[in-house]
């Protein structure tokens, strides 16, 4: 059954989103559906914080698919920065070249079009659907998930994983699921991005803002004497493993001007003995000096070296070639 209060509930976060959203370049009505793309990719398990500064370089340098379909692969590696999950920068680019060739180099504008691109997923294609061309869908991300769990199912955290009965959850509460009309279409998407907000700047995982939240008095969490999880959420580790490991190398990978010594990549460094001076004074005076000593600092063994190095290459992030190793061309 939908919630009791639900046109109370449309009402009241849409009208705090207004009041209190955040004004981010993707979301200006002059944002193309390629902003929208875009900025979807790099938000993914990334703050808006880390994504602005690289989305806003990333425009001006790619501001159309096409754009980014002429440009190297490596070079969206290299752009793509410190943002985490580099596969996301090869993905992007392969969808741009599909969107290129397949599709006149405009973005599909229907979720099955959207699906049909590489690394889009069922996620991705619905918020490009609903923020991009004003498709009145159902988008389902954490945040979104974590207020649902709490102002409807009175838990405090949504399930680890997503499942069905969320996904029909959502579907109940979307305004154009309720009064199925044209007129609805702009509700159903000020929704999306109203509950989306609350559960980023209100509704947070770890320290939920309450006193701030707009539909506080109809949220079943507090009702129920906020509850504690009933499950302790688990972080992704990084320090030690073999992502801190791939981290490192790809930034080594992006300063490089020419293809680095596989072995240089890979090597242990005797800190013992190279403890208080630079690792490699060969790199002094290059802006990857950094990217290397901070390579060779990480507690790491040769074979997890190896192990980073081997996925890389298995992933297509960097290419083995006759003088070393490289990112993709």
């Amino acid at each position: 059954m939908p919630h009791p209060e639900l046109p109370l509930l449309h009402r009241e976060i849409t009208a705090w989103y207004a009041a209190n959203a955040r004004r981010l370049p993707w979301r200006e009505e002059s944002a193309t559906p390629w902003a929208v793309m875009v900025s979807e990719f790099m938000l993914q398990q990334t703050p808006v914080a880390r994504v602005l500064p690289v989305w806003d370089a990333w425009m001006k340098r790619w501001p159309t698919p096409a754009a980014l379909a002429a440009a190297p692969v490596g070079e969206a590696v290299k752009a793509w920065g410190r943002l985490g999950y580099p596969r996301r920068a090869l993905r992007l680019h392969a969808a741009a070249v599909v969107i290129t060739t397949e599709h006149g180099g405009n973005v599909p504008d229907s979720e099955a079009g959207l699906l049909a691109l590489p690394g889009v997923g069922t996620y991705t294609a619905a918020a490009i659907a609903c923020f991009a061309f004003g498709i009145p869908t159902v988008v389902v991300d954490t945040n979104i998930r974590r207020v649902h769990a709490r102002l409807v199912s009175g838990k405090a955290l949504p399930e680890q994983n997503q499942n069905a009965a969320e996904l029909a959850l959502a579907r109940r509460l979307l305004p154009a699921s309720t009064v199925p009309d044209a007129s609805t279409t702009k509700q159903a998407n000020d929704w999306n991005i109203a509950v989306m907000e609350l559960g980023a700047l209100v509704c947070t995982a770890r320290s939920p803002h309450c006193q701030d939240c707009p539909v506080r008095q109809e949220c079943a969490w507090i009702a129920a004497g906020r509850p504690e999880p009933h499950y302790k959420p688990k972080g992704q580790p990084w320090h030690g493993t073999d992502r801190q490991v791939r981290g490192a190398m790809m930034a080594v990978l992006r300063h490089a001007e020419h293809p680095v010594d596989r072995a240089d990549l890979v090597r242990v460094p005797d800190l013992g003995v190279e403890t208080g001076r630079r690792l490699n004074p060969a790199r002094e005076a290059g802006e990857g000096h950094r990217a290397w000593s901070d390579l060779h600092a990480l507690p790491a063994a040769s074979e997890q070296r190896e192990r980073a190095l081997a996925s890389l290459l298995a992933d297509g992030l960097a290419k083995q070639l006759a003088d070393g190793v490289s990112l993709p061309h």
